[in-house]
């Protein structure tokens, strides 16, 4: 494996990583929309067809009724949310990578990696479960026609009126089910790939960004492949009535299983893959280039 000439600095990370957010938010949320629509639309009655008959209908049918802005409904929370996050992400991926290294020069392990990865899960999870019902709730209301949130903070406002922190925090075991693994997966993957297509006797700083945007876009599906089944019952918990399941996730499972079949744990599968491989290939990149630019910035940081 090549040497990290570079000792690795979380805090740099922060800042790459948030920018690397923001070009993955610009990139992927026309699929985003897409992928909670679909997974949320309601079961049809009998005798009538569903909503959407799939990605490419809800594409064509969100554009004809809401234009390009349609897309883009609700993007301002995932900025706002998403820069800070991945700064986090990816700050708690320096870290976990720092802490397992004896030596600044130490190479890690691909388990060691993993576990760097499942370190950025649990930090960004406390940033990341407000944002993801919020989100979920605004994108569905569009859909259902009931407008019953003004926008994000009034959003916060409501859940917190109804039921405190609690209402707010709804399905933090379940984020943490899908992102603990799933980042240990995204990070892994990622350094792995990088590794594989970086040249003999190269460094991997030297790799062309071809192969930057591979490593990066690869790396979000195998992370999307592991989070769908728990990404899937989050949605559907996040956006139940108040009290609809009572054991949380478990009755969600149950349910799920029993009136659509197992099948139904990889609801929105095209969607989220066709925006994994673009978005993270652009966050990647993003951060790649972010990172060059503040090593050049500030060698010794």
């Amino acid at each position: 494996m090549a040497k990290q000439p570079q000792p690795i600095s979380p805090m740099k990370n922060f800042f790459a990583g948030g920018f690397g957010g923001v070009c993955l938010v610009v990139a992927g949320h026309p699929l985003d929309t897409i992928k909670v629509r679909l997974q949320t639309q309601p079961k049809p009655k009998p005798g009538e067809r569903l909503l959407y008959a799939g990605t490419l209908d809800c594409f064509k049918k969100t554009l004809a009724k809401e234009g390009v802005k349609g897309l883009y409904k609700g993007m301002a929370a995932p900025i706002i949310g998403v820069t800070p996050m991945f700064a986090v992400c990816f700050f708690g991926f320096g870290l976990g990578k720092k802490l397992q290294q004896r030596t600044p020069d130490d190479i890690l392990t691909y388990p060691q990696l993993f576990a760097a990865g499942m370190l950025s899960g649990v930090f960004t999870t406390a940033i990341m479960a407000p944002g993801e019902r919020i989100k979920c709730l605004l994108q569905i209301q569009a859909s259902t026609g009931e407008v019953k949130y003004a926008g994000p903070m009034d959003c916060v406002k409501q859940l917190y009126k109804e039921s405190g922190i609690r209402g707010i925090y709804k399905g933090t075991a379940l984020t943490l089910m899908r992102d603990v693994p799933a980042s240990g997966m995204y990070f892994m993957s990622y350094e792995w790939l990088k590794n594989l297509l970086t040249p003999a006797g190269k460094s991997h700083n030297e790799l062309s960004i071809p192969s930057v945007l591979f490593a990066g876009g690869m790396a979000g599906i195998f992370n999307w492949a592991v989070a769908i089944p728990p990404d899937v019952l989050k949605s559907r918990f996040q956006t139940a009535p108040e009290g609809k399941y009572p054991n949380g996730f478990r009755d969600v499972l149950r349910e799920l299983v029993r009136e659509e079949g197992i099948g139904s744990l990889y609801k929105g599968f095209n969607a989220v893959m066709l925006r994994a491989f673009p978005a993270n290939a652009a966050c990647f990149l993003g951060f790649e280039l972010a990172m060059k630019f503040l090593n050049w910035l500030a060698p010794n940081l």
